[in-house]
């Protein structure tokens, strides 16, 4: 397998990137492709590891248009690597832009989605005791409600691969459980999900019953997902401050914390959404992967398994299946 990283996109770029590739990759014996400053990419590299660097000296910052990417940043380690992708590669990792990156995977000037799909998005797995798949997290702000149901079924493949769900049940995020909830394209998209024979579609689901076990998929435009997503994260370091705050409080509380040590290890690791890596890029005809912008060693490492197990699994050939029938109904 033939992986292409973005060495210089995310906070700690490009240590934390090039270590945690590398290390990764060495691990996994996966050909392994760093673009970015040449010299600062090698200046990490671990002792003995080998792999080819492509050099380029521009970047995609988190200011810029996310569509420079189509114009003056086509030479960035972003763009580039995404055209090695296309050319020779099998998957790709960035931590850099989430918006460069969706316009620059989605786009024709430099890649482009799988025939049949309208937009891509990014699906990213909320830790919760039982796991959701958000879909979409973060790459489209408006959408059509055929391409809600295209988000359900894409995240109800991606679902049934990565989290092993036999049969997803898919939800849509609304503000009410009712079918006339909702603005009029959600109300659309309720009718095509509860229509659709290839989705396990149980209904619309409001924000506090996610949590509750009520679906595997949910599905939502990228606005209300992000949403969703960031206060998921903030509510995560909400809880783990507090704990700690109320265990160290007094001698008494300390001694129960050390008697539950476990138990709060446990419930943190719940809340950990660096555990999966990153977020893939669905509706590309090859892996690409968003790692998390503040991401270190270990979280690329978990990024790069994300990657070799999106690859191995086929899941884009699945994907561009189902899509198929998208293009026979437009005949």
């Amino acid at each position: 397998m033939r992986l292409i990283v973005d060495a210089m996109g995310g906070d700690n770029a490009p240590e934390a990137i090039v270590r945690g590739a590398a290390l990764a990759c060495r691990k996994r014996g996966v050909d392994l492709t760093l673009v970015g400053d040449e010299s600062r990419i090698r200046e990490y590299l671990p002792s003995g590891f080998e792999c080819r660097v492509v050099h380029t000296k521009k970047t995609v910052s988190m200011d810029d248009d996310p569509l420079s990417i189509l114009r003056e940043n086509r030479e960035s380690s972003m763009g580039v690597g995404l055209s090695l992708l296309k050319e020779d590669g099998d998957a790709f990792l960035s931590a850099g832009s989430t918006g460069a990156l969706v316009a620059g995977a989605s786009s024709r000037v430099i890649f482009g989605k799988i025939r049949g799909i309208k937009r891509a998005a990014i699906a990213t797995v909320l830790p919760l005791s039982n796991p959701v798949l958000l879909m979409d997290s973060g790459a489209n702000v408006e959408v059509s409600a055929e391409e809600l149901l295209q988000f359900a079924l894409m995240g109800s493949v991606y679902s049934k691969r990565l989290l092993g769900v036999s049969d997803p049940r898919v939800a849509l995020v609304n503000n009410g459980s009712e079918p006339t909830k909702g603005t009029p394209v959600y109300r659309e998209a309720y009718g095509l999900l509860l229509g659709d024979p290839d989705i396990n579609f149980v209904g619309n689901v409001e924000g506090r019953d996610i949590p509750m076990d009520f679906c595997d998929v949910a599905v939502c435009d990228g606005f209300v997902g992000n949403v969703i997503l960031k206060l998921c994260e903030g509510f995560g370091k909400f809880m783990s401050k507090s704990l700690r705050e109320m265990f160290m409080h007094d001698p008494l509380t300390k001694l129960g914390g050390a008697l539950t040590k476990r138990g709060i290890g446990r419930l943190k690791a719940s809340l950990d959404f660096s555990k999966y890596g990153g977020a893939p890029v669905l509706g590309i005809p090859k892996p690409v992967i968003k790692a998390h912008g503040s991401s270190d060693e270990e979280a690329v490492g978990s990024a790069v398994d994300q990657a070799v197990y999106f690859y191995e699994n086929g899941i884009c050939g699945e994907i561009a299946a189902l899509a198929s029938k998208f293009r026979e109904e437009r005949k």
